[in-house]
């Protein structure tokens, strides 16, 4: 069991949800949870895609993060950890102490080719660095990675709290295609967040996106409570996909917008 934190202070605030390139209204993928235990905020970073860092500066200092969370090394997820690490290396207040980073295998090797450095040490002086092999805990947060179907290593994830009214849980899709852990994920969440990149009828690639349609089935069979849709890309109508959804799931279903705060 969880850390118990105070009623209705487990939340999750949009930062970024362009899909595959940040648009003219979103960074890239990117998704700020926090939760209160006592006089304490703690925060997780899920994704910080391309643009999201500055975004994210709106809502917490970067400097009070407690952990990063990577569904997926492709740049619109990760990229901007190359940022990150300029302000936690090179702040005037002093090089910062390490908070842990999750991802996909290879993580560090990843970030360090992304800002040219050499692999050792990387960046493993300022992040400490976790793969996905199990459950874990940060602070109240109880998280659960599932691996999903992408052309690279990636998961999705389950992140719970244990609030006076119970249990609360946001199921995060990361990207994918369709596959059966999509149902764990979503099963009874009461914030389902799914990327729909795809629009249902297209001759879409497989194991790669979801589609609406999909989107919508997965929350009405794994019962979730509540669904955003996300990551669309700017070159399609996200309204379609919304259709798509609300199509085949009756549940309150809405569209991810940057800035948007979820009460979960």
């Amino acid at each position: 069991m969880g850390t118990q934190i105070a009623g209705g202070s487990f939340r999750m605030t949009v930062v970024g949800c362009s899909g595959s390139y940040p648009g003219p209204d979103s960074p890239a993928s990117c998704y700020l949870v926090q939760a209160e235990v006592g006089d304490r905020t703690w925060s997780l970073v899920v994704d910080l895609g391309n643009g999201a860092l500055g975004a994210l500066q709106r809502y917490v200092d970067p400097l009070e993060v407690d952990a990063v969370l990577l569904s997926h090394l492709h740049a619109d997820h990760c990229v901007d950890m190359t940022s990150y690490y300029v302000l936690r290396k090179y702040h005037p207040a002093g090089i910062q102490p390490k908070i842990p980073v999750w991802g996909p295998s290879g993580t560090s090797l990843r970030l360090a080719n992304a800002y040219d450095l050499p692999t050792s040490p990387g960046m493993s002086e300022e992040f400490e660095f976790h793969t996905y092999d199990a459950p874990f805990s940060v602070g109240p947060f109880e998280i659960e990675p599932y691996a999903v179907d992408h052309p690279v290593e990636a998961y999705g994830m389950r992140i719970s709290v244990e609030t006076p009214e119970g249990r609360r849980t946001l199921g995060y899709s990361g990207d994918t295609g369709p596959t059966p852990a999509l149902l764990e994920i979503a099963a009874d969440a009461d914030l389902f967040l799914s990327e729909a990149s795809f629009r249902h009828g297209d001759d879409n690639p497989p194991s790669l996106h979801l589609t609406g349609t999909e989107c919508g089935e997965t929350a009405a069979k794994g019962k979730s409570k509540r669904l955003v849709l996300t990551h669309v890309p700017p070159w399609h109508d996200a309204q379609v996909m919304l259709a798509e959804a609300v199509a085949v799931y009756d549940g309150p279903t809405e569209l991810a917008v940057q800035g948007a705060v979820y009460d979960i």
